[in-house]
């Protein structure tokens, strides 16, 4: 079991940027793959970004594309998200996760939040326009 801990939210003007940090503890962090999920206010969360165990393969929503970036340091048992040229509609709760069910990008299954076994608390992004 691995317990999974965000921090780095906070309040950003629009274009700028945040990273969000996802401390991981209570098992070995390269077993899990892990991706990032957002709630934005009265809305369903969704899929952000997805990275393999050891970052060789990510995979990002059409609406991030381009502008986020997922990345791991196993030695450090944290992943990021860094989140840049950001938006009102970033607005959101953001969440990391993880799975150990194998390799979600090449399966296309990085998107499915019930792939993913373990979740944070989530961490408050708010972008002002």
């Amino acid at each position: 079991q691995v317990q999974l801990v965000e921090s780095g939210g906070g309040l950003v003007q629009a274009g700028g940027s945040v990273r969000l940090s996802c401390a991981a503890s209570g098992h070995t962090f390269s077993t899990y793959a892990m991706g990032w999920f957002r709630q934005a206010p009265g809305k369903e969360r969704e899929f952000v970004a997805a990275i393999s165990r050891f970052g060789i393969r990510r995979y990002y929503a059409d609406s991030v594309k381009g502008r986020f970036t997922i990345s791991r340091d196993n030695d450090k048992n944290t992943g990021y998200l860094q989140m840049d040229i950001l938006k009102p509609e970033d607005t959101a709760v953001y969440f990391c996760a993880a799975s150990n069910r194998g390799d979600l990008i090449t399966t296309g299954r990085a998107m499915r939040q019930y792939e993913y076994d373990y979740w944070g608390q989530g961490t408050q992004v708010t972008v002002s326009s």
